[in-house]
């Protein structure tokens, strides 16, 4: 069977090829991703591929064909929206030709690669220039100027078995029409509502709680990088995110104050921060103990167990709290949220301070994607995967 060679652009972590490989169709060959720690867990999962640790718009033309000559998939999730590389007085930040997104269209000029997917926010299709020109448009113009037939869609991961609620916008590209651009649905939430037959024979999405029922059940301060299992598989998503690991990465939990383990015991599933009775409410920084008047409602929220998580998101550390236990998720529940196997090692410390107190102190070196960003930033694998194994029966 012909096998095809693929690049990641802003890579991350590698979600988005771990997808095609787990296909069993694609070799990956290459990653390019600006931050060290992200890279690092890239090349340590892949360790064939060609990782360059660089900024995408430093890399010469004659740099890329030398590394990466001869790829057939270009994958990538450049930003677009609002992010410019130009200076403020080079146009509209919001249109993609002045932001990252060139670069990724400059790399699929220089290599040509038979297709190139890109991914992001859902809310990129209705995202607008200065000019009122639609963003996707100038997108699909962009890519169909270098001879791409390009179609896009909005996929729920759960459609494809994360347990997961995070829908993304696709973009594919293909120098060959082809038929279907993109994969049916394999699973289905609809079991979960009462109706237990699909005209389809959809299987039914597994829930948060079938994700990580079989993890160690640490309490705050707990875990470690590398831990035994302690029980069977109780699944089959379980038993297939296990498949070839003798171990568990990852599973630290967070190194919450008594007082915080106290108000998430106050907390039910679907309550968050400002349901907690005022006693157990946050303080003010350096307030002497007066409780602030300020509660963010989207942190800390205890999930359900029965039903597919919200969204994890870069900082999902602070946003969601176990549906049984007293603390955040840990990287590797995440991880499992978002179908990484196992045996997917992430690299770097769990959690850093944020961008803003480094910058402040000047510490820009130690600015890096914790294990935390790199697992949410993530495109799920077996989302990927979808798409992978259904381009691949499409170009064959």
């Amino acid at each position: 069977m012909a096998r095809y060679k693929v690049l990641d652009t802003f890579a991350g972590a590698g979600g988005f090829s771990l997808g095609f490989q787990l296909s069993g169709f694609y070799d990956i060959v290459g990653a390019i991703e600006i931050d060290e720690w992200a890279a690092a867990t890239f090349k340590y999962n892949h360790p064939n591929a060609n990782v360059l640790i660089k900024d995408i718009a430093k890399i010469p033309d004659e740099e890329l064909m030398d590394n990466f000559k001869g790829v057939d998939f270009l994958l990538g999730g450049p930003p677009c929206q609002g992010f410019s590389v130009c200076n403020k007085n080079a146009g509209d930040p919001k249109d993609p030709r002045n932001s990252l997104f060139k670069e990724f269209i400059r790399v699929a000029r220089v290599l040509s690669p038979n297709m190139v997917i890109m991914e992001n926010v859902p809310n990129l299709v209705k995202a607008k220039t200065e000019k009122k020109e639609l963003v996707i448009t100038i997108i699909r113009k962009e890519l169909e100027a270098l001879g791409y037939n390009t179609k896009t869609a909005i996929l729920d991961a759960t459609n494809y078995g994360v347990p997961q609620i995070r829908r993304r916008l696709i973009v594919i590209g293909s120098k060959k029409e082809i038929e279907n651009y993109f994969p049916k649905p394999t699973h289905t939430l609809s079991c979960m509502n009462g109706n237990l037959f699909s005209e389809e024979d959809l299987k039914t999405c597994p829930t948060l709680w079938d994700a990580i029922s079989d993890l160690p059940q640490i309490q705050a301060c707990e875990g470690d990088e590398i831990m035994a299992y302690d029980q069977c598989a109780q699944n089959d998503y379980q038993k297939c995110l296990r498949e070839n690991s003798d171990c568990i990465f990852n599973h630290t939990a967070m190194k919450h104050s008594h007082r915080m383990v106290e108000r998430f015991a106050t907390m039910k599933c679907g309550e968050s921060t400002e349901n907690v009775p005022d006693e157990f409410k946050p303080l003010k920084r350096n307030g002497n103990g007066e409780r602030s008047s300020t509660v963010y409602g989207q942190n800390n929220r205890r999930m359900f167990p029965d039903k597919p998580c919200h969204t994890i998101a870069a900082s999902f550390y602070a946003n969601f709290v176990h549906p049984y236990l007293n603390r955040n998720f840990t990287p590797r529940e995440g991880a499992r949220i978002q179908s990484f196997p196992d045996w997917y090692r992430f690299l770097g410390k769990p959690t850093t301070p944020s961008k803003s107190l480094l910058k402040k102190e000047g510490r820009l070196s130690d600015i890096h994607l914790c294990q935390y960003n790199q697992i949410g930033n993530a495109v799920p694998p077996f989302l990927s995967k979808a798409i992978a194994t259904h381009l691949y029966k499409e170009l064959c």
